[in-house]
Parts: C-alpha cells; structure tokens; sequence
C-alpha cells in the first residue's frame, strides 16, 4: 500500500469529525501576555522560574472544559503536552520542570485525557520540538531561543543527541501511559532543525508502533505534497490562522487532509488585554469553510492561570454550539462538493445529500446553479422543514439549467448561516 493510501486509511475518521478544540496552556498564563513571552522579552531561566513556582490553577476542572468542547459540537481536542517554555503539563519521569513538581502538584494531562474521553471526545497532544528550558537545546543564534543574543551563551557546549533523546523519550511517555491517543501534534520545524535532525523517521515508526490509529501532523518536515512523501511528512497539513484558497493537494492533484488552526482571539496562550475577539458567526463561517475546502478547523482556547477558559470564548463556543445542534449534519462526515462556489455562499456534501450552506440573503428565491432535474427533495436543516422546489415564470428561459427554491421569507431563518438540505437524485 502506498503513503497516499495508508494516509487516506489512517486519517478517514479525523476527517469526518472536521471540528476540534485547540488548548494552549501553560506557565505564560501567569503573566498573561501570550505563550510566546519568555522569547519575546528575552526573559533568562531564572527570571521565568517564579511562574513554576507559583504555579497552581485552583479552578482548573477539565471537566468543563470538555462539556463546553462537547456543546460546541468538537469532536476531538489537542492539549499542549509540553510548549516551547519546556514546561510540561505531564507527569513525565525525564524531568522535574513539569506540574506535578509545581504547587498545582497534579498530572494536569491525565486529568484532560480522562475528562475528555469521558464525554466521547477523542484526545490529542500537542508537544513542541523547541524547548527553552532543556539544556542541551541551542541557546546562541538560534532564531527563537530567549538567550539567542546573550553572549554568556555563545562557547556553552551542547549535546544535542542528548535533547533528542529527551523528545522521544517523553513522546513515548505520552504514548503509553494515557490509553488510546488520536492524534500527535508537533510544533514546529524550521531551517536545519528539521526532519533527521530530529531523528523523524526513527520517532514516527516508535509512534505508529505505540499507537497504530493516530495520525500525525506534517511539522516534523517533509513534503506531504510529494507524489510519494517521507515517513515523517505527517497525515495532515495544518496551515495556521490562514485558510488555503482551494483546498490542499499533492503533486499529483489527488486532495491532501488538512486542517486550519485558528486562533479566537490574537493570541494562542491567555492574554489578558487581548479583546480582539472573533464573532460566533465568524467561526460558523470559517468551519463550513474548511470543510466546503475538505479540511477541519481546529480552534484554540487561552485558560488563565487559574485554570479557566475565559468568559468570552465560553460564550463564542456556546453560540457555535447552538448553531451545530441544528445543522452538524451538514459539517460532520461532509466534504467539498463538486460544485463551483455559489455567490451565497458555500456548499458541502455527503454523498447523495447537498448542504447549502447561505451567507447572503439574494433576491427572490435562491438558485442553484446546473441542478434543474437533478434534485429530488430539498429541507431547512435546522428544522426539517420541506422546501418547495419550483420553476419560477421569470427564468424559464435564462435559466434552463438551474434549480429554484423559495425560503418563503425577506430574512435568512438562522442569521449565522442558514442551511438548506438538498437531496440529489
């Protein structure tokens, strides 16, 4: 069996769930300016240490995190294991800088594999390949590490094998001691700390071996692109806070999995002065976006220190809830339609079963274009009601192609998209 096919396989179901929740949590929460402060501001391992020291998210009840990511209509979540920080959530046995050794004095991982597994929700890992705190990771001219320009760094002797080493250990820690894990998620590869620097080929036959269903993603390096891609390419590309203009496909033109990851705000990690909050409706749009491309989206969430998920994307993924309660049948198991995109909006299928998905409110009734005589019924979504499929006097003769139905109403029925079940003959 080929790469595209053994990728078709493995990562079949994770693209019917197409919606997941996105976690980013850590010691940054304290000073509460994004995940990305200690290399911003250059800040040394003695002056982040007091977050470890402090750190103790009294509220942190992963329970709720779970049932709001069920409400939202996710089906699967990926939690930071480990970020750049080094910082780990897990108990792992490779090193002290980690949750357990903190006041929080929990495997904050355990609790978020069990909470989330409890509500059927499949669990995922994020686990950054940078580490700021390992020291035998590279300090001096590396382009991201908070002491690359700090002089007292430049002659320290590294050895990296022995980083390496760290990374599959604790990798293989994550995959054996929590069950059944869906989906491994690496951050991030860049210039020639890539592929066999990470010794890539070896890490994903110990993880396809660990773990035989979870897929992978593509920032280990590769090309995924490649008629027929390294091991280590990954089951699915995952272009972040952008979302491709048609879809993504290999070489060959034969369509890639992929999955847009998206903040809710502009930060990934909790950011307490960071208000710039996207809409439900927003989101709404960018999921059915995703899946009108054959893609899923996978949205992030910022707990505070405490360990809550602040007030406002509890509200934002409420409304998303409320939205996919009447109309995830038109997102899950859906993909992109063979169709161009309509002025509207966007459509989705699933087999014989059409989504239109509308934005717009247009004059009239709405058209579809190329499927007179290839309907055979068509319903509201969100409540099943029968919508009559008609031929009206006007486009007889313009429109010969295409099919007519009338909403009945001047306004859009669910403002944040209306949906409209086309079934085809």
């Amino acid at each position: 069996m080929s790469f595209y096919e053994e990728r078709a396989q493995r990562t079949r179901a994770f693209c019917a769930d197409r919606f997941g929740m996105f976690i980013h949590w850590g010691l940054y929460a304290i000073p509460a300016q994004g995940e990305w402060i200690r290399s911003n501001q250059r800040i040394s391992a003695e002056d982040y240490q007091p977050y470890f020291e402090e750190f103790n998210p009294v509220r942190y009840d992963p329970k709720e995190w779970a049932a709001l990511a069920k409400k939202a209509g996710m089906k699967y979540a990926v939690m930071t294991a480990k970020h750049h920080d080094g910082f780990c959530l897990f108990d792992s046995a490779l090193t002290e800088y980690k949750s357990t050794k903190t006041p929080a004095g929990r495997d904050l991982i355990r609790e978020y594999v069990d909470a989330f597994r409890a509500e059927g929700i499949k669990v995922g890992f994020y686990y950054s390949l940078l580490d700021w705190h390992h020291p035998d990771y590279p300090k001096y001219g590396d382009p991201f590490h908070p002491m690359r320009e700090n002089e007292a760094c430049k002659d320290e002797k590294i050895r990296f094998a022995n980083y390496v080493e760290y990374v599959h250990g604790q990798v293989r820690e994550l995959l054996t001691n929590y069950g059944r894990i869906d989906v491994m998620w690496f951050d991030f590869s860049y210039k020639n700390m890539s592929g066999e620097t990470w010794e890539a080929t070896k890490l994903v036959k110990m993880i396809r071996e660990l773990q035989p269903g979870i897929v992978i993603d593509n920032r280990l390096g590769g090309d995924g692109k490649a008629a027929e891609p390294v091991i280590y390419a990954g089951d699915f590309e995952s272009p972040e806070q952008i979302l491709p203009s048609e879809g993504i496909a290999d070489v060959l033109g034969r369509p890639v999995p992929w999955e847009a990851c998206m903040t809710l705000n502009d930060n990934w990690g909790y950011h307490a002065k960071d208000k710039n909050y996207k809409s439900a409706k927003n989101v709404i749009h960018m999921l059915i976006e995703c899946v009108s491309k054959g893609g899923n989206l996978l949205i992030n969430v910022g707990p505070n220190a405490k360990g809550e998920i602040p007030g406002e994307s509890v509200a934002i993924l409420e409304q998303v809830g409320g939205w996919m309660r009447e109309n995830s049948a038109s997102i899950y198991g859906c993909g992109r339609a063979d169709m161009p995109k309509p002025e509207w909006g966007r459509y989705t299928q699933r087999g014989k079963l059409l989504y239109a998905h509308i934005f717009e409110r247009g004059v009239a009734t709405f058209r579809f274009n190329g499927l007179e005589g290839k309907l055979k019924k068509a319903r509201l979504l969100m409540d099943g009601s029968e919508l009559k499929l008609l031929r009206p006097w006007m486009a007889r003769d313009a429109y010969e192609a295409d099919a007519f139905v009338d909403l009945g109403t001047a306004d859009l029925p669910e403002p944040m998209g209306t949906v409209i079940e086309l079934e085809l003959l």
